[in-house]
């Protein structure tokens, strides 16, 4: 996506590194433990303003007054195992993702924490799906730029 996109899309999880949005480090995974509540309050006036693009692994810890379209990016199963362990991702942790797509646990969470007119499952296994992606993206957010200024 254009670099203009930067500035609309802030790096959750750098703000939790940066910011201590968290309950520690699960050395297991690899990852931090998000507090939340921290999260949430730390975000909520950039967010709220709207105009915003959020790209993270999870969503239902994010308020539904926040978003007006909800992206799910999926990918075959295969295709994921190979790019986390490109990633260097231990065995339990591509285990974890593996299973979370089989079961459709972002898609379902995003079904049941939004209402189901914003929530978009999208493909994205090859680079072409990528870059078609990225241009629906663009375009639904220019389309929403130019709804907001017309009211």
């Amino acid at each position: 996506m254009s670099e203009s996109f930067e500035r609309l899309n802030p790096n959750i999880l750098i703000t939790v590194k940066e910011k201590a949005l968290h309950e520690g480090f699960d050395q297991e995974f690899q990852s931090y433990i998000l507090d939340d509540d921290k999260v949430v309050d730390e975000l909520e006036d950039t967010i709220s303003k709207g105009g915003n693009i959020v790209d993270f692994h999870s969503c239902d810890l994010f308020p539904e007054r926040w978003f007006d379209l909800v992206l799910v990016l999926r990918t075959d199963n295969t295709i994921l195992y190979d790019r986390l362990e490109k990633r260097g991702y231990s065995q339990k942790k591509i285990t974890e993702n593996i299973d979370c797509e089989i079961f459709q646990v972002i898609l379902e969470e995003a079904k049941d924490s939004y209402s189901n007119e914003i929530v978009v499952e999208l493909q994205s296994n090859t680079v072409q799906d990528m870059e078609c992606n990225a241009s629906r993206i663009e375009q639904w957010f220019y389309n929403f730029k130019a709804q907001k200024n017309q009211h």
